[in-house]
């Protein structure tokens, strides 16, 4: 049984990332008041700028300043920069506002992490951070609905909303959940970054992270011109919400067999599934045969994410868990950098190459996982 702090993180994330309408429409407000799409794509990219940021200082936050202190100041920060955003008109401010808003929605995510590794016990950790992957997803997937009445109304609503609902979180972070910060030892802060560069198995589940999260976001680039371009957009959007029933149907009952079996061969077999699910795309000749490729690699990371965030929650040194989601956090902001652009070059050459190397990807990020310690026992 969780404690009531765990489901009331799980629903302040879901508070948050259902008003999270402004990342949904940024393009579209950029365009309105008057400039151009590339335009509007390097806001887009000045918002991931900040969210890369926002990790590692997010996590030396929620250890230094306590879980709770980050996650208010990121939520009214981010209201603030909404605020903001929603009165920008010159291009240059909503790039700087832009990229403001990604660094402060995102910064909570470490601080959140921690906690939840502070609020339950190792055999608790996978369903935890399933559970709080279900609060971000379902808040995903119902938000926009709500974001695109409120823009067809008035685009300044658009930002309130977004507003008003990382203020709740914040106000929820200050009066319902506990610091979270445990206490430091002498010498803890100066070591800090020498611990964590010397935790050989924790940098190869790092590079395992960025190796799978690559594969992971092409879904939303190659995958999509691919399927597009074979079937129709329609059949790419019947894919993706496929993808999305089946975690929300899917992930708590694999979870709760997953969370029995040891952490490292659970996350191999899952990096190996994203790798082989994208893998099969090149093979795919039908809508049916996409669609069980979809299974299998949502699959992968059914099997990897939930079990992938109780192991760095385990592994982590108790004073440094905020730093040690930061690094994992950071990790996957490379891989968004990266991976849609190195996705697209090579399928610009040869998609066959792209699908078989989206394969080779998945298996070096099962080995990377598989080569660390031996001893895998949590960190105290």
């Amino acid at each position: 049984m969780l404690p009531r702090a765990a489901w009331l993180l799980f629903a302040g994330t879901f508070i948050s990332k259902f008003g999270s309408f402004v990342l949904v429409f940024m393009a579209v407000y950029v365009t309105r008041e008057g400039h151009s799409a590339a335009q509007a794509g390097i806001a887009l990219s000045a918002y991931g700028i900040g969210a890369l940021i926002s990790q590692p200082v997010g996590g030396y936050l929620a250890d230094r300043a306590g879980r709770r202190n980050t996650i208010a100041l990121s939520m009214f920060g981010s209201a603030a920069a909404m605020l903001g955003l929603s009165q920008a008109q010159s291009l240059t401010v909503i790039i700087l506002l832009a990229g403001l808003a990604g660094f402060t929605s995102e910064l909570y995510r470490p601080a959140a992490g921690a906690l939840l590794a502070d609020l339950t016990p190792a055999g608790q950790r996978v369903p935890a951070f399933a559970m709080n992957r279900l609060a971000v997803n379902a808040g995903f997937a119902a938000g926009p609905a709500v974001g695109g009445f409120l823009a067809e109304r008035s685009f300044f609503l658009l930002f309130v909303g977004d507003a008003l609902t990382s203020a709740v979180f914040g106000l929820m972070a200050l009066f319902a959940l506990p610091r979270g910060q445990p206490k430091k030892q002498e010498g803890e802060e100066g070591n800090w970054l020498r611990v964590m560069l010397a935790d050989r198995g924790y940098l190869l589940f790092l590079l395992a992270t960025i190796a799978g999260a690559v594969v992971l976001v092409q879904v939303f680039t190659t995958f999509a011109m691919e399927v597009s371009t074979r079937l129709s957009s329609a059949a790419y959007g019947s894919l993706i919400s496929l993808n999305g029933l089946l975690i929300v149907f899917f992930e708590l009952p694999i979870v709760s067999i997953t969370q029995r079996l040891p952490p490292r061969p659970v996350m191999a077999v899952g990096l190996l599934l994203l790798g082989a699910g994208f893998g099969m795309t090149g093979i795919a000749g039908t809508f049916a045969v996409l669609a069980l490729a979809v299974v299998v690699w949502t699959l992968g990371e059914i099997s990897f994410m939930p079990v992938a965030g109780a192991y760095v929650a385990d592994v982590a040194p108790a004073h440094l868990r905020g730093r040690y989601q930061g690094a994992w956090g950071f990790s996957f902001g490379v891989a968004l950098v990266l991976g849609p652009a190195l996705g697209a070059a090579v399928y610009s050459v040869s998609p066959p190459a792209l699908w078989t190397g989206c394969l080779a990807m998945g298996m070096l990020a099962a080995a990377l996982v598989l080569g660390g310690p031996k001893s895998g026992a949590p960190a105290s």
